[in-house]
């Protein structure tokens, strides 16, 4: 199915922490920006400021923190632009408010692909990560028509269609992406979250095995697997 897919001009990873997006996805965007010039946002929605075990690290420190290593991190891929939305981490909620902020953005945007954590997966704990996905899901359902969030229409912003959606963290994949040739981008990437990954030993050992062991399935030296969506 992946051969058949059509690597998108302009593509967007919606999705709950930093760092979640290069454990999800970076070795299918570093792979597309290398072999197609496809251009890259990434829409952070929460800080992460409470991604440490040390006690004498303020909120307000691990947010500028984490805010810096994925931009790192997504300049080690080739990616072209950051959106920081601020929110709290591990209190996300599905509200209308942050549906409004995800649909901002895809529409100032306007991205062919979107990326997001899927709701669906089964056993996922983590409350921001379903949240993340239904509010990345819900923004793209919200973008594309004009009668939702009518408010935003001005200065020259309009609706946009997403076409096709890929979720990442699925247990229901039904498409592969080959990363044999990205896989040391995406390890370059989640070595630039020093503050979640610094100091692990045999991470990257760890990563190829994972990549190794998602292409066994259809074959593949090293993949990513998504749930993949189109939307009429």
């Amino acid at each position: 199915m992946a051969d058949a897919f059509e690597i998108p001009k302009r593509a967007m990873a919606i999705f709950a922490h930093p760092d979640d997006v290069d454990f999800g996805c970076s070795g299918t965007l570093a792979s597309w920006i290398a072999t197609a010039g496809t251009h890259v946002t990434y829409c952070v929605i929460t800080s992460g400021q409470k991604g440490t075990h040390d006690p004498k690290t303020t909120p307000e420190q691990m947010s500028e923190t984490r805010q810096r290593e994925q931009r790192a991190a997504g300049e080690a891929i080739g990616v072209k632009e950051f959106v920081f939305l601020g929110h709290q981490d591990g209190e996300l909620e599905r509200t209308m408010d942050l549906r409004g902020e995800v649909c901002r953005v895809i529409r100032e945007h306007r991205p062919d692909v979107v990326f997001t954590n899927d709701p669906w997966s089964h056993y996922q704990v983590h409350p921001d990560h379903r949240v993340a996905g239904w509010s990345g899901l819900d923004g793209v359902i919200a973008a594309r028509d004009h009668l939702f969030f009518p408010e935003q229409l001005t200065n020259g912003l309009r609706h946009h269609r997403v076409s096709r959606v890929l979720l990442f963290g699925t247990r229901d994949p039904n498409i592969w992406f080959d990363i044999s040739s990205s896989v040391d981008k995406k390890i370059a990437a989640l070595r630039a979250h020093k503050s979640q990954v610094g100091g692990r030993r045999g991470f990257a050992e760890r990563m190829r095995w994972w990549a190794k062991n998602t292409g066994s399935t259809w074959k593949l030296p090293a993949a990513e697997a998504f749930r993949y969506i189109e939307l009429a």
